[in-house]
């Protein structure tokens, strides 16, 4: 069933082509993902395709009863909503159930006649299977606290709202525009499992890799005001692409060969029209169009001279650090060495970003001490754009730290020279900090920090509103860059090729020295949850053990039938949680253990389903 046809739209800005005569559809349980570089109109083109904004040409056709959900990267809501009223959609009646319940439980000294009407509704709308999803949506993508003002909140913890909001609503078909962008790595990891579920239908602009890899089914690319389209992961696309290029590159330069010869025809014949070939004249025009592509592509060019790193780098000891009686670091050594590259991992506010603050001696410890070497110099790449004067022009912000940077060969490159290395050609150094994009303030504070000459590089989120080729273009340069390498990111593709130790913010200041990159971590974490849920094997067990096989044991049939009567009695007891909740009970704390007895059985129905249908599937097949 097709959810969503666009029909050649167009879209120009300043008398420039973002795009031209593009055509697309998208089908049920379809997965789309855009890529190209910044700048081409990826996120235009999403905004066209929700009707946010119209487009120059052609139309956009959405299937009547289809509900369409869209995730942008900058919503806007009313500040002075509190969570949970942006959270719930209150056309939803289900929802506003939810939100009456969840506001009840929230609040001890809630009236006992309403609580027994909030249950009472909940039940005559067969809510609870909502109330579950909403436990699990927000639990997992980490929304605060419900009662709390929009406006308190961090840029990051509104976007979470956001998705978690869209998530609740269930649309037929959504669009999302960066949704990986402030998620932590466990948030990710979820929502990339929860996108890939065959029940989702999807369009996104996306540059983690990974999340690619993992959701969609095809990936396009904006390119020279076209798409092109690849039905496989990331890897087939990057392989396609080159292909492609490489086409393109020997038919162009077999049309410039063959314009001369066609030029010259074309000078020999009379002016007069009638005289010539009206084919062979409109050939012409056509071989000219063609040989006339620029093929050439603006690469981010990084090369800086780095400063010489002495034999001690930096030493820390006993750090300690409390927020408002929230330990964020508690006695915390490490002894830095050359050449370390470190990834720091853990869920968003369990104090990542003050960890980086004491290293680098913005933030005062607690107690405990850090001592850099003499010769250590720190590059520090924030989330935010603090160190831009918004009323400086581009050029302004280099030549105040220098007027001529020395490249990593010794030689010396004018400020106007190295900007443009950084993709900010002639004309766009003049303009104003405030008038940049999000990537390009991004890409302001990356040069800023490496006319430095670093050899100490702390990295915080370095990736958003970067694109793919950028993101490429940095790696190698870190791959190559000598010096100490401290980098967070929840782009986990771009932590493997640049890391090869971990610290693993665990909470309450525990901090893990983890050795190898973040996915030997994931291995070494589902090892030792395996492990742990692993009962302890009897001398029959290890006896009755086998090579695996294609056929049914006698084993598999028992357990098939023995977790069809768990399923039952899980089913039972549900039932009777659900009565003992409708009873009237007023208790505050017992309600609160009812209540989390029934998410306890939700949970493990979940996974006794899961498992009666692999096993199902097994019988059937065999």
């Amino acid at each position: 069933m097709n959810y969503l046809s666009a029909e050649l739209i167009s879209k120009s800005f300043n008398d420039r082509w973002l795009f031209k005569d593009l055509s697309l559809g998208i089908s049920q349980g379809e997965k789309l993902a855009f890529v190209g570089n910044n700048g081409v109109g990826k996120s235009t083109l999403l905004k066209i395709l929700t009707g946010e904004l119209s487009s120059d040409s052609g139309t956009v056709v959405i299937r009547e009863g289809i509900r369409l959900g869209y995730l942008t990267q900058q919503p806007v809501v009313d500040e002075n909503l509190l969570v949970k009223d942006v959270l719930f959609n209150d056309s939803n009646e289900v929802a506003r159930a939810v939100k009456e319940y969840e506001d009840c439980l929230h609040h001890p000294d809630v009236a006992p006649e309403r609580m027994q009407a909030a249950l009472e509704k909940m039940e005559e709308l067969s809510a609870w299977d909502y109330d579950s999803k909403v436990q699990e949506v927000t639990g997992k993508l980490g929304v605060p606290d419900m009662d709390k003002k929009f406006s308190e909140l961090s840029g990051g913890q509104k976007k979470r709202i956001f998705l978690a909001q869209l998530l609740l609503n269930e649309p037929d078909l959504i669009i999302m525009d960066e949704p990986t962008n402030h998620l932590d790595l466990s948030a990710i990891e979820w929502l990339e499992n929860y996108l890939a579920g065959p029940q989702i239908t999807l369009i996104m602009v996306t540059h983690d890799r990974y999340f690619l890899d993992a959701v969609a089914t095809e990936i396009i690319e904006l390119d020279r005001q076209q798409l092109f389209r690849y039905k496989g992961n990331y890897a087939y696309y990057l392989e396609k692409k080159a292909e492609r290029e490489e086409i393109l590159k020997a038919e162009v330069s077999k049309a410039r060969n063959l314009l001369k010869k066609e030029l010259e025809w074309m000078r020999r014949q009379p002016k007069a029209r009638g005289t010539k070939a009206k084919y062979r004249v409109e050939a012409f025009y056509e071989l000219k169009e063609k040989a006339s592509q620029d093929l050439r592509k603006d690469r981010l060019e990084l090369d800086i001279k780095e400063t010489r790193q002495g034999g001690k780098i930096l030493e820390v000891n006993h750090l300690s650090k409390t927020f408002n009686g929230i330990t964020m670091v508690d006695n915390f050594s490490y002894v830095f060495k050359k050449h370390d590259r470190i990834g720091v991992v853990g869920n968003n506010g369990v104090g990542k970003s003050t960890f980086l603050n004491l290293i680098t001696q913005r933030l005062k410890p607690d107690s405990g001490e850090v001592l850099p070497g003499v010769t250590t110099k720190f590059g520090y790449f924030t989330q935010d754009s603090m160190n831009l004067n918004p009323a400086n022009r581009v050029i302004e912000e280099v030549k105040n730290i220098a007027e001529f940077i020395t490249l990593s060969d010794g030689s010396q490159v004018s400020a106007s020279k190295f900007l443009d290395n950084f993709l900010f050609p002639p004309e766009k150094q003049y303009t104003y900090v405030e008038k940049l994009s999000g990537g390009e303030k991004k890409r302001l504070q990356l040069l800023k920090m490496l006319v430095t000459n670093p050899n100490f590089l702390i990295l915080d989120e370095p990736t958003n509103d970067f694109d793919i080729d950028t993101l490429n273009v940095l790696e190698e340069f870190l791959e190559k860059f000598t010096g100490c390498l401290l980098l967070v990111s929840h782009d986990r593709y771009f932590m493997d090729h640049l890391v090869d130790q971990l610290f693993v913010f665990e909470g309450e200041g525990r901090i893990r020295f983890f050795n190898g990159n973040y996915t030997d971590y994931r291995d070494w974490t589902d090892e030792q949850e395996i492990s742990q849920a692993k009962p302890v094997e009897t001398k029959s067990s290890v006896q009755e053990e086998k090579p695996v096989s294609k056929k049914v044991s006698y084993k598999d049939k028992q357990e098939y039938e023995q977790v069809q009567k768990e399923i039952e009695n899980l089913e039972q007891q549900k039932r009777e949680l659900e009565e003992k909740l409708n009873s009237g009970i007023t208790n505050h704390e017992e309600l609160q253990e009812l209540g989390q007895q029934l998410q306890n059985i939700a949970d493990s129905l979940d996974a006794k389903t899961m498992r009666w249908m692999e096993l199902a599937e097994l019988i059937e097949v065999v």
